[in-house]
């Protein structure tokens, strides 16, 4: 698999990423030995980035990802997590966040525990918009101040966010110094403002990950989980969309994934599954060209509900 530069961050990342989030059961119940399987598969295959964070799955998703990559060679593949951001997974929607030194240094050491691993190649700071926004002046001042610091101690190689507004995009990526920009649900068949901010990013050296090419599910057959806010008529937009791909002979997960992954300008695409056959059908589907006719049928049926703030 091609590995691209991220950015200035002097990391080399593979052009497919692992998202871990399925690993702490955020979309469905997880078997373990299966996940830990489909990372491995994902390592053979040359995947060589993954992302993490202690929201996922209360913690489980890190102790996954830890017993998957236990006894791998550590210089073989850059490895991220996050802070700010933490679930208890008994309650959901409770979330907690708290961008202070403190608990920032206490979530990494926990995270390091989880995951077997001393140095994390990009820390991004996380959902930092939940909440009314009350937390992100927060977030942006001593949680990257944090981040800094622990860059200069060498305990983190890269200083990351990982949110969903594109304002917030807008304002971070012109006037806020980070490395790495973790974008999620904006480069899909439903959503491509992602391509409005890579100018910035491109300006500044900022490396962009495209994460959700599925839009958090609603791009697959099976649809969006139960959390997800799109109610019923617009989850029927998206049914239609599926409905109009199996008539052409392919399925809306294989097209959003071919139509995310295979631009150019994005170093890297991330996706999540825990299951080794849905990650062997999204590397070949990364590898198969895809009409750009149908594409643009399918988006015109998508007009009702492209460019949706969800989150």
């Amino acid at each position: 698999m091609k590995q691209k530069a991220l950015g200035k961050s002097g990391l080399l990342v593979s052009e497919l990423s692992f998202g871990a989030s399925s690993l702490g059961g955020v979309f469905h119940e997880v078997d373990e030995t299966e996940a830990i399987a489909t990372v491995q598969a994902a390592l053979d295959a040359g995947v060589t980035y993954f992302d993490v964070a202690p929201a996922y799955g209360g913690g489980r998703a890190e102790i996954v990802l830890g017993k998957a990559l236990k006894g791998v060679d550590r210089s073989s593949f850059r490895l991220s997590t996050k802070v700010g951001k933490y679930t208890d997974p008994a309650r959901y929607g409770c979330d907690t966040l708290d961008y202070s030194e403190a608990r920032i240094r206490r979530s990494l050491d926990e995270s390091a525990r989880a995951l077997g691993t001393e140095y994390f190649d990009i820390v991004h700071l996380h959902d930092f918009e939940y909440l009314g926004r009350t937390h992100t002046e927060w977030a942006l001042e001593e949680g990257l101040r944090t981040l800094d610091a622990l860059k200069a101690e060498g305990r983190i190689g890269a200083v990351g966010v990982g949110i969903y507004p594109v304002d917030l995009w807008h304002r971070i990526l012109s006037g806020v110094t980070i490395d790495v920009a973790l974008i999620h649900n904006h480069h899909c068949l439903s959503d491509t403002r992602l391509l409005d901010l890579i100018p910035l990013a491109d300006n500044k050296g900022v490396g962009v990950i495209n994460a959700s090419p599925f839009a958090s599910g609603l791009l697959t057959d099976r649809g969006a989980p139960a959390w997800h806010p799109a109610d019923k008529g617009q989850r029927e937009v998206f049914r239609r969309a599926a409905e109009f791909c199996a008539n052409a002979g392919t399925s809306l997960a294989k097209l959003a994934f071919q139509f995310s992954s295979q631009n150019a300008r994005i170093p890297t695409t991330m996706f999540s599954t825990a299951n080794r056959e849905s990650l062997r059908r999204n590397l070949e589907w990364h590898d198969e060209p895809f009409e750009p006719s149908l594409v643009a049928e399918v988006q015109s049926i998508l007009l009702p509900v492209t460019n949706v703030d969800w989150f």
